[in-house]
């Protein structure tokens, strides 16, 4: 149930956010009044479209003047002070009254209309209400769904970051596109990753003593960087090994290959533009 004695949220007192409500407000009530004419000006104002656009503005940019002060002055108020449902809508509702009543008297003595003050004053209230509330309400959807947003993204952070913090010394996390961990492997297990098209293969050695395989949706360009640190290195376009695993690195007639300690022959092909990087680590590395 909404309690109108809850203090509202930080965010619609923002001064990002009052910035974006003034803005799309000045948008809306300008295309609004230059399309439906709520105030009549057809009626007040013999002139061209030019001409009723240039008059419009300036009277919508006077109007939007006290939503700017209005909300200036929330913003240094609610620094000091909490402001509850009610008296945020009671805020609104001053607004909408004192940009009501510029419009009237306005229409009324500026421009001389010949209709009665009060009949203007009621007009301009239907109005300007029309104006104030559908852009405040879209806005305050839009700011909701943001903070929404952000609160999801910041949990999710701290989620991905505490399983992070867990993970036991010497295992190595493997996440999927989405940041989500699919599953960890001790490095000295791990034997070699293999890209194939938007999923990478991750073979290591299971409990069992096989080579097993693991799919993950994800790609060499994104995890290549944080298993760097861990010996796990390029040699090929499709490939990344562990060089803790290698055996053999050889060299045949269509290139290097490289055999790793296994109980099963495995064989990983080194292309020409990372072999002279592989064959640096592995000598520096003492691994053969």
């Amino acid at each position: 149930m909404f309690d109108i004695e809850h203090p509202i949220p930080s965010y619609l007192t923002s001064r990002k956010n009052i910035s974006r409500l003034v803005g799309f407000t000045a948008l809306f009530a300008l295309v609004f009044i230059n399309i439906y004419d709520p105030f009549g000006a057809k009626y007040w104002l013999e002139a061209s479209e030019y001409k009723l656009l240039l008059m419009s503005s300036l009277v919508i940019l006077t109007g939007v003047f006290v939503v700017v002060v209005s909300r200036l002055i929330m913003f240094y108020y609610y620094k000091k002070h909490s402001l509850l449902f009610w008296q945020y809508g009671t805020w609104i509702f001053v607004e909408i009254f004192v940009m009501a009543m510029f419009y009237a008297l306005f229409i009324k003595f500026g421009l001389k209309d010949g209709r009665i003050l009060f009949e203007l004053i009621k007009k301009s209230l239907q109005t300007t209400a029309l104006i104030i509330l559908l852009p405040y309400s879209v806005m305050w959807l839009y700011f909701s769904y943001q903070n929404k947003k952000e609160q999801i993204d910041a949990m999710t952070n701290n989620f991905f970051k505490r399983e992070q913090a867990v993970q036991p010394q010497g295992m190595l996390p493997f996440y999927d596109e989405k940041g989500v961990l699919r599953i960890s492997i001790k490095i000295e297990n791990l034997l070699y990753i293999e890209a194939s098209d938007n999923y990478v293969n991750l073979y290591y050695i299971n409990s069992k003593q096989k080579v097993s395989r693991f799919l993950l949706r994800n790609n060499l360009k994104k995890i290549e960087p944080e298993l760097k640190m861990q010996n796990i290195v390029r040699c090929h376009r499709s490939f990344m090994v562990n060089s803790q695993r290698v055996k053999v690195l050889r060299k045949e007639k269509d290139g290097l290959k490289i055999e790793l300690d296994t109980p099963e022959l495995v064989e990983i092909p080194v292309s020409k533009t990372y072999s002279e990087n592989i064959m640096q680590i592995l000598l520096k590395d003492n691994h053969l």
